[in-house]
């Protein structure tokens, strides 16, 4: 399974520099390679109020793709921007985006699509944050929240709107979210965006937007889908591609633990509890259904955890969240549909329970931790059964995942 999804990444680029030679071929020079690097947010011509919000937020050095993806962004540029998840790709459009904004014209000049509501929040948080000296109003559109509301803030007047298609859509198609005004169009996972079948949303939403409109799509691998979105809406796009050994596991302890077989990862858990309570954690497993099993376990052991997966309802993940970015809480269990959503600054070590099941999760699981020099460590429970996707995911990041030490603490 692991070995296919590493085929089917490589099939991904494949397919996709043939079809650019086609396209090329066909006499459309269809998208230029942008090749220069800032090595710092000083060099980059930016807003002064923008600077101080990138630095204030704790961002010291631009990431591979920040220092070639912000300033053509910034430029009004149409941007494909290829990067896998953890690399800064959300501050490369959120200070694009910022750099760009009439902020004396209090209406929405952009919008940004995200496939789930913690990723849409997220980045609502990360514009806030480096926004925080332009004075920018951003609203985050999002299922499972009240329509009312929406139609309140977004008739107050807001800047910048984040949220997934069918909410963004709905508000668009009711009035409530004026297009008038919107100059840049940004998509975030775009890849993650249409594998949730979210293509046609999207093209409704690109008819109701103007005619001329800077757009950005970010994602860590193009499918042909991706593609085509890029050929039809975009006007001679800047392609800027961070391979994927430029990416960065690097500030990232990783280790594994034989634990043998399923039954035994709970008392390894819990063995490993006291390590965890003194830092932030973030427990990895791979299906709601064990979320929930886990948490109980944890508890019925006098453990205190805290638990997130897609089935609660959203009130209550966001209640959680805020929780365990608070520090109030310390050790989160989740699946991965929320590992894009959780950026939080203190966590420093992450649990893989149940290894991904697909190669390119282990970096947005554990990316988290590590994310622009911060360190990290990563301990992996490896069954028997896990052997072949240890061995797949050292390929495919070209990195040695270790056995544990006994002195673990001491690593955090």
């Amino acid at each position: 399974m692991a070995g296919l999804a590493a085929e089917a990444s490589q099939f991904d680029e494949r397919h996709y520099d043939a079809k650019m030679k086609e396209l090329q071929e066909e006499g459309q020079d269809f998208f230029t390679y942008y090749d220069e690097v800032y090595e710092s947010f000083d060099s980059m011509g930016l807003h002064e109020n923008l600077l101080r919000g990138i630095y204030a937020y704790g961002f010291e050095k631009p990431s591979a793709i920040q220092q070639r993806g912000i300033v053509p962004f910034c430029k009004g540029l149409d941007v494909i921007q290829q990067a896998q998840s953890g690399t800064g790709k959300t501050a490369t459009f959120c200070a694009g985006i910022l750099h760009q904004i009439d902020y004396s014209l209090v209406e929405c000049q952009a919008l940004v699509l995200a496939p789930t509501r913690e990723l849409a929040q997220q980045i609502e948080k990360v514009m806030r944050a480096l926004g925080d000296y332009l004075g920018v109003k951003v609203h985050a559109c999002v299922g499972g929240t009240s329509v009312r509301e929406d139609q309140r803030i977004l008739s107050s007047g807001v800047h910048v709107v984040v949220g997934t298609p069918g909410r963004v859509f709905d508000m668009l198609r009711r009035q409530y979210l004026r297009p008038n005004s919107i100059k840049i169009f940004s998509l975030d996972e775009a890849d993650e965006m249409l594998s949730r079948g979210f293509k046609d949303q999207i093209y409704d939403i690109f008819q109701l937007l103007p005619s001329k409109i800077q757009i950005g799509v970010f994602s860590a691998t193009m499918p042909p889908e991706a593609l085509e979105i890029t050929r039809k809406f975009m006007n001679k796009p800047v392609r800027i591609l961070v391979k994927r050994d430029e990416l960065t596991l690097e500030g990232i302890k990783q280790f594994y633990v034989n634990v043998n077989k399923e039954e035994w990862k709970l008392e390894t858990l819990c063995d490993l509890y006291e390590t965890l309570a003194i830092t932030q954690s973030v427990i990895f497993v791979n299906t709601r259904r064990k979320v929930d099993w886990l948490t109980d376990q944890m508890r019925s052991s006098d453990h205190t955890v805290s638990a997130t997966h897609g089935d609660m309802d959203q009130n209550t993940r966001d209640i959680i969240m805020r929780e365990f970015r608070s520090g109030s809480s310390r050790v989160l269990i989740t699946t991965d549909l929320l590992a894009r959503g959780i950026d939080v600054q203190q966590v420093s070590l992450v649990i893989n329970y149940d290894l991904p099941t697909q190669p390119e999760n282990y970096l947005h699981r554990i990316g988290r931790s590590g994310r622009f020099g911060r360190k990290g460590v990563s301990i992996n429970f490896v069954t028997q059964d896990d052997e072949r996707m240890l061995s797949d995911i050292q390929r495919f990041y070209n990195v040695v995942i270790e056995e544990l030490p006994s002195n673990v603490a001491d690593l955090i």
